[in-house]
């Protein structure tokens, strides 16, 4: 049997998988609430692993792996480590527990439903609806290109038909069995997503380019020496390295997990279970990427030809490793999985949103709720045909995602998290907070469509400094909500009053 027949043997038996789960769930998911949070009753596994799934997609093993480890060598694992430690760990520590008790007590299904009911404001709840749907949608056509050049390299398949495979799969997933068929696919392509993690790390090492685990750590240490990298290049890594990791406090799919974990014994378990997910798929896949200078000496170009690229490093690593047929096969289906499963929750995120929040509310407030979950079924596929459409632009995956997570996280971060902790902030502060950060993180993407030649001195082209500006616009965001918020109290203006009955402690039923 031929390479490529085992391969697409692979990808036939997940697709089929991902069908059946959709087809299976669809009786479960009839009301907004079933499609949205699924009941509110997720183990620590299922929410762990689906927060993970959604967390790492073909984005960060194409992408940003092979930016940072073709730019920064070994250190290209720091960005990993922080998605651990950071990213999952503390965020389950300091955001889950808070977020399942306020949401389920005043039956919270989304982000917009958030900030309306602690600051009471229709208007927040209709920005912060188009923003969601409108900068997720980058974000998910970041997460095509990324699978799209791995199946192009490794197949030889045109990547429009790797596109519409993939939007064709995460739609099925989506629309037919909604939150709780994407827990149960993401459940399994967490175990797949491990599995295949090792044996890819395993594989690599072994190749002949690296020679191992111990030549292969000399060797890029020498090479990451070689690079001689400034102050410039350090700040740029750690601004990826936090971006990456604290800029999924504010992301609406990644706290919208929270919502439906069963009880605080759940929490507990689903933070252990996260982080590992999270140390074994991110700091595994930052590794490979930083291993990339072993393999070139420039940058790789797509199959068609053209210009090096980053997006392109990793898949022709791994075309190059001389990997097993099966072990290719297998790492196709991971990374399918991964960009179906972080798909699937964007999609839902941004589609039930903007059904629940923006048109219900202004254009059909007497829709019942099984009318609600067909709307947002078709948003779905409305929103996965967009992002298609987005991804045939020439941007580079890096940029996509940072612009997307940049202008969400600068927005919602600050003033999501202080009103967990501070009950002092108001809708002045989180107005402040909110455009403060949207303002600030918008430069880049500006210059990508309008000024792409513009250039900052020390740092270079504006339009490459997502992760910079992503970084600087959540500390505005918290200093602008933090200081209008007690502007506001000592002038004694209409924002400032205070909302108790959001933090009204009950006893759960």
């Amino acid at each position: 049997m031929s390479k490529e027949v085992v391969i697409w043997l692979t990808i036939a038996v997940y697709i089929v998988f991902i069908a059946a789960v959709g087809l299976i769930s669809r009786r479960s998911s009839k009301s907004m609430t079933d499609f949205t949070v699924g009941g509110r009753n997720a183990g620590a596994w299922v929410t762990a692993l689906s927060y993970g799934t959604a967390y790492f997609s073909a984005v960060m093993f194409i992408g940003y792996a092979g930016t940072t480890g073709w730019k920064y060598g070994l250190w290209a694992v720091l960005p990993g480590l922080g998605n651990a430690v950071f990213g999952s760990l503390l965020a389950w520590l300091v955001l889950a527990k808070r977020t399942r008790k306020v949401t389920r007590r005043l039956k919270i299904k989304s982000m917009p439903q958030f900030f309306d009911q602690r600051f009471v404001s229709r208007p927040m709840k209709l920005f912060s609806a188009a923003v969601i749907f409108l900068f997720l949608l980058p974000y998910s056509a970041s997460v095509y290109k990324g699978l799209t050049s791995v199946c192009a390299v490794l197949l030889g398949v045109d990547e429009q038909v790797c596109m519409i495979v993939i939007a064709l799969a995460s739609a099925a997933v989506v629309v037919l069995g909604g939150y709780i068929a994407t827990l149960k696919a993401d459940f399994v392509q967490g175990i797949v997503m491990l599995v295949g993690v090792l044996a890819l790390i395993v594989a690599v090492v072994r190749c002949q380019q690296v020679g191992g685990l111990s030549a292969g750590l000399q060797a890029i240490s020498r090479v990451t020496e070689d690079l001689q990298l400034g102050v410039a290049d350090h700040i740029a890594l750690w601004a990826t390295v936090l971006m990456t990791s604290f800029g999924t406090w504010g992301l609406p799919q990644m706290i919208h997990k929270y919502y439906g974990i069963r009880d605080d014994r759940e929490v507990k378990r689903g933070t252990v279970i996260s982080t590992l997910f999270a140390l074994v798929i991110a700091g595994g896949g930052y590794f490979i990427g930083s291993l990339s200078r072993l393999f070139y000496q420039e940058l790789p170009s797509p199959p068609g030809g053209g210009a090096g690229s980053y997006d392109y490093l990793v898949p022709n690593m791994l075309n190059e490793a001389g990997l097993p047929t099966v072990l290719i096969g297998l790492v196709l289906v991971l990374l399918i999985a991964a960009s179906v499963s972080t798909l699937a929750s964007i999609t839902i995120t941004a589609s039930s949103t903007l059904t629940m929040d923006l048109l219900k509310e202004r254009l059909f407030p007497k829709l019942d709720p099984v009318g609600t979950a067909r709307v947002t079924k078709g948003l779905c596929a409305l929103f996965v045909l967009l992002s298609y459409v987005i991804a045939n632009s020439q941007t580079p995956i890096l940029d996509m995602m940072s612009y997307s997570w940049g202008i969400l996280s600068g927005c919602f971060l600050a003033p999501y998290v202080l009103s967990l902790y501070w009950k002092g902030i108001n809708r002045t502060g989180a107005w402040a907070g909110m455009v403060a950060g949207f303002v600030t993180a918008a430069p880049p993407l500006v210059a990508k469509l309008l000024f792409p030649g513009v250039s900052l001195p020390f740092f270079g082209k504006l339009a490459d400094l997502g992760p910079h500006f992503a970084c600087l616009a959540m500390i505005v965001s918290f200093l602008f909500c933090w200081a209008f918020s007690l502007i506001s109290r000592a002038a004694r203006l209409k924002g400032a009053q205070d909302n108790p009955a959001f933090y009204a402690e009950e006893a759960e039923a």
